[in-house]
């Protein structure tokens, strides 16, 4: 897929490291309606090749251009510790959204630059695994919010009134027909290593003999005291109420940030919900138009990126989708698309 807008993003960055005086790093993962996205550990490996030509380090400021709904719990782990190796001070550029692990990345930032339109979000994860509730409709796995399950218990013992041993030990026993307790346990599991992470990366700048008391305050905040997963963080409440250590850009580099940050939008196309079955219509309708068949659509998506002022790393996946047909009483009848993977991976 052509990138229309490569040479203007990277002359961007370019203006950025100069008016920072750091080094620009750029990881965004797609928040595309419809186009599934997340931080994960290949993106760290691709990440080592853009910091690998740095010979004489630490240099004195690294700055990662942050943008992602979040993704592997560990990865924030090891990118912290890695810009760590490579730079004195890091720092992330947040214009948008930084939710979840992109929430827990930013935790570890001598100072988080926030847009105005900047969020970050609740650190507590949503577990999906083996044992998981399957949906009726799809078959898909559902994912469990830790907060949720923990609210159920709230709810039955402070809301309903219910706090007799029985009448709890009966509660949880109608919890546990739903969702598998393996499931429940790997909830409490996940929750307790998204904590851990959050108070290992705030130690990386935050010596805990000095700021234990703020690094419980932060985590807890961010881990229950929010109470909605998709609680918009916005940067006053960052600063104000959870004791981020946020910064406010000048107005030449807020105005820069979201140039930036709309440039890399028009490339995953994020205002343009990702509907196959529209698409298929659409384009059944062109062929037809022209007297020709149309026997499948094959679509590439943009899934992640990792970019400097020099160089660019993209993570696509090329899918084709092919009209179902399904045989009934009065004969074949259209069945939906079948979605097949022809491609993935990282390219330049």
């Amino acid at each position: 897929m052509v990138d229309a807008t490569r040479a203007e993003r990277q002359v961007l960055i370019r203006k950025i490291e100069k008016a920072r005086n750091s080094k620009v790093l750029c990881y965004l993962t797609s928040m595309r309606q419809g186009v599934p996205a997340q931080m994960s550990e290949d993106a760290v490996r691709q990440v080592m090749d853009f910091l690998l030509p740095i010979k004489k380090r630490p240099i004195e400021r690294l700055d990662l251009f942050l943008c992602s709904n979040g993704g592997n719990s560990v990865v924030p782990w090891r990118l912290v510790a890695l810009f760590r190796e490579f730079a004195k001070e890091f720092n992330v550029l947040i214009p948008y959204r930084a939710y979840s692990a992109a929430t827990i990345l930013s935790l570890g930032a001598d100072n988080i630059v926030m847009h105005p339109f900047a969020e970050l979000g609740p650190i507590d994860p949503t577990v999906s695994n083996d044992f998981n509730p399957i949906e009726d409709q799809s078959g898909r796995r559902l994912g469990i919010s830790v907060e949720d399950v923990k609210a159920y218990i709230t709810f039955v013992k402070s809301t309903v009134g219910i706090t007799h041993e029985d009448e709890l030990v009966k509660a949880l026993e109608i919890l546990a027909t739903k969702v598998h307790p393996l499931a429940l346990g790997n909830v409490e599991r996940f929750l307790s290593q998204s904590r851990m992470m959050g108070r290992k990366i705030l130690k990386t700048h935050m010596p805990e003999e000095r700021h234990d008391h703020v690094i419980n305050e932060i985590i807890e905040n961010l881990a229950s005291r929010l109470f909605f997963h998709g609680h918009p963080i916005n940067r006053r409440e960052a600063k104000e109420q959870l004791q981020l250590k946020v910064v406010h850009p000048s107005a030449t580099l807020e105005a820069d940030l979201w140039e930036l940050y709309r440039l890399y939008e028009d490339c995953f196309e994020s205002q343009a919900p990702f509907n196959p079955m529209a698409m298929m219509n659409k384009a059944r309708l062109a062929a037809a138009t022209q007297g020709q068949p149309l026997g499948s659509l094959t679509c590439t998506l943009k899934h992640a990126v990792v970019e400097d002022g020099t160089a660019t790393r993209w993570f696509e996946t090329e899918r084709q989708y092919i009209e179902a047909v399904i045989m009934g009483p009065a004969g074949a009848m259209p069945g939906g698309l079948r979605e097949e993977l022809l491609s993935e991976g990282w390219s330049s």
